[in-house]
């Protein structure tokens, strides 16, 4: 593992251009395994996941041209063998669970022998999944190994989810696409990547209806094919960048910013005396932003920010909005509804001096405008965690050091190349 060290204090300003999505890219590229015919993706971000998706499939026979300079990857799975070496999945990362509806439609049967992890925010079920995949027809045979079987191809039902659950979601959109019949997904997740997913598979002939939406309604087709798709910007990038700006009071703009879903972001980043300003495709935050928490007209609550699914304040940028709160004059309540160990990584937030109050496994105060000093962090294993206690580093002067921050480039793979690109002092030892 690897630390990030952080000389702070400087204010960071500059034009960046974001990655392509992660959350977008991994089901994309997995979706591409339904077809024979060749897939080119472009704006393709090179991350620790996606490489090892594309190590397995390649041991598998398919042949992948992975240009990473230019972010184009040409796809090819027309070689791909029936069955699997060491009759086992990759185990070492959540976005195995994407494989399952390409998997089960080429080999007709697959073998689980150990638990796919993810982060540390939480329990997260398979379940959900196996739900989803016979209620299309699989089997499911629980126990040690878990076996999944598709006798005949997938069949059209209707389903509606315990909770929006976006990698559930998105395995039914591939699953439902090559169904035969009519499916519906009620309850469905609507992120901008679960879009993204489905703009894909319609590219690739797939018919859905209800997109961005709770409810997803996907005639079957006998066939998807090739197609040349571009992977849109990572808005989670863009707001990563645009707080940084905002906490160590400089001026930063983010071109291909996706300006249709930020209204709730704006709104969020307002209530901390933040301004964003949109130009065309580009979006700005201007040096020397008051950082004062806003006043709600209920005066006897506090300010709050609430996260839970989409179309809510996206719970994965949550942490960087508690980084820029502890820079902001007031006091603020932070809810996350989906994870229960969205807060585990608060402890790490107090040696930098910030006071913060867990109020239960979902709540959080934080008392902004506390003096800061620098320290030496451990990072927890969650992508955006990580990367909020590196913003807070980067607004105090002196060197901070984040422990075991290596998670950070899951998401993004030129963190430190483009905060240097933004006048941060910042390395990886």
């Amino acid at each position: 593992m690897a630390d990030l060290i952080v000389q702070g204090g400087k204010p960071l300003s500059g034009t960046i251009v974001p990655s392509g999505n992660k959350n977008s890219v991994l089901p994309i590229f997995c979706a591409s395994l339904l077809t024979d015919e060749p897939v080119i993706l472009r704006n393709v971000p090179d991350i620790t996941d996606l490489n090892k998706l594309v190590a397995f499939l390649s041991s598998q026979g398919s042949q992948i041209v992975w240009d990473r300079a230019a972010g184009t990857m040409h796809i090819n799975h027309s070689g791909f063998r029936p069955t699997l070496a060491d009759d086992e999945l990759p185990a070492d990362m959540r976005s195995t669970v994407l494989l399952f509806p390409s998997l089960l439609c080429r080999l007709r049967r697959i073998t689980l022998l150990a638990n796919a992890k993810g982060c540390s925010l939480g329990v997260r079920e398979i379940d959900p999944h196996l739900e989803i995949l016979a209620a299309l027809g699989a089997t499911v045979a629980h126990g040690d190994p878990l076996v999944i079987a598709l006798p005949s191809g997938f069949t059209a039902a209707r389903h509606w989810c315990d909770y929006m659950s976006v990698t559930v979601t998105e395995n039914f959109a591939m699953a439902a696409s090559l169904a035969s019949g009519t499916s519906t997904l009620i309850n469905a997740a609507s992120e901008p990547h679960v879009q993204d997913l489905c703009a894909a598979l319609v590219a690739m002939g797939a018919r859905i209806e209800g997109i961005g939406t709770s409810m997803l309604r996907i005639e079957g087709v006998s066939a998807l094919h090739g197609a040349d798709i571009t992977i849109n910007s990572d808005y989670h990038e863009i707001v990563t960048f645009l707080a940084l700006g905002a906490i160590t009071g400089g001026e930063v703009r983010v071109t291909k910013a996706l300006p249709h879903h930020f209204d709730l972001i704006t709104r969020a980043f307002a209530k901390l005396g933040v301004v964003i300003e949109h130009e065309g495709d580009s979006v700005v935050v201007r040096r020397g932003q008051k950082l004062v928490i806003e006043d709600p007209y209920t005066s006897n609550l506090l300010q709050k920010i609430e996260a839970a699914p989409w179309p809510y304040f996206s719970v994965d940028l949550l942490p960087l909005l508690i980084a820029l709160s502890t820079r902001s004059t007031g006091t603020i309540h932070f809810w996350n509804k989906v994870y229960e160990n969205g807060f585990s990584w608060i402890p790490e937030l107090a040696k930098f001096g910030a006071h913060a109050v867990v109020s239960d496994p979902h709540r959080l105060i934080v008392f902004g405008a506390r003096p800061l000093r620098p320290a030496v962090v451990e990072s927890p294993y969650i992508i955006r965690a990580a990367v909020a206690l590196a913003m807070v580093a980067a607004s105090i002067p002196g060197k901070s050091t984040v422990r075991n921050a290596e998670i950070i480039r899951r998401a993004h793979p030129r963190f430190v190349e483009n905060l240097q690109s933004l006048g941060a002092e910042m390395e990886w030892k």
